[in-house]
């Protein structure tokens, strides 16, 4: 199986995956769920419906990253000597629907995570502040659940820069306290998911 293949995107519909917890997690000023939240349940319902992956918006900014990846992956090797191993899509076997996609796994207890912005500015916030790591901190531990892994480097990765700056390497470690956190809220969600799911069934009269 390969990544953005048929099976891939097959594989992943109606699941929770790394790059949609984002949504369940996040909360607003009043400690209540965003509206985000709502919508995941909505799509991953529909999903389960179909057997189909909801499709979403993508700017060319997406795009630029999902293009510059193999580039990305490249620099990161060259630069750390790791052996990153790629692979299509991992479940997680002790919590239904779940699963990730990760950038690579590194050796036994390693992955990493490559985003490639548009926005120059915010390479900056990473080289200084490791600021991916925390933009995508729901991202990383859901993946680091799902693959049991200790570490995940958070790579970003912009070839505009001089050749000593294109590359902002985070390593960012299992937290027990945000995974458990986690599982509880995928858990939550799940029955959500299910239960709209046989609304809708209900609905149409099976």
């Amino acid at each position: 199986m390969e990544q953005r293949s048929e099976e891939w995107f097959a594989a992943r519909a109606g699941k929770f995956t790394a790059s949609r917890v984002g949504a369940l997690m996040a909360v607003g000023r009043n400690g209540k769920p965003l509206k985000g939240r709502e919508e995941l349940i909505s799509t991953l319902a529909v999903e389960r419906l179909t057997g189909h992956c909801v499709e979403t918006y993508s700017n060319a900014a997406m795009q630029r990253g999902t293009e510059m990846e193999p580039e990305a992956r490249d620099a990161y090797v060259f630069e750390t000597g790791h052996v990153v191993e790629e692979v299509a899509f991992v479940e997680f076997a002790n919590l239904p629907n779940t699963g990730c996609s990760p950038d690579g796994l590194i050796g036994d207890d390693g992955m990493v995570e490559i985003k490639c912005p548009s926005a120059m500015n915010r390479h900056i916030g990473a080289l200084r502040n490791a600021d991916h790591a925390k933009e995508y901190r729901w991202q990383l531990q859901h993946q680091l659940l799902c693959t049991g892994r200790d570490w995940v480097d958070i790579v970003s990765y912009d070839p505009r820069f001089p050749a000593s700056l294109q590359l902002a390497i985070h390593r960012v470690e299992r937290d027990n306290g945000a995974l458990e956190e986690l599982t509880k809220a995928i858990g939550v969600a799940d029955k959500e998911v299910e239960a709209l799911v046989e609304e809708l069934r209900k609905m149409g009269g099976k």
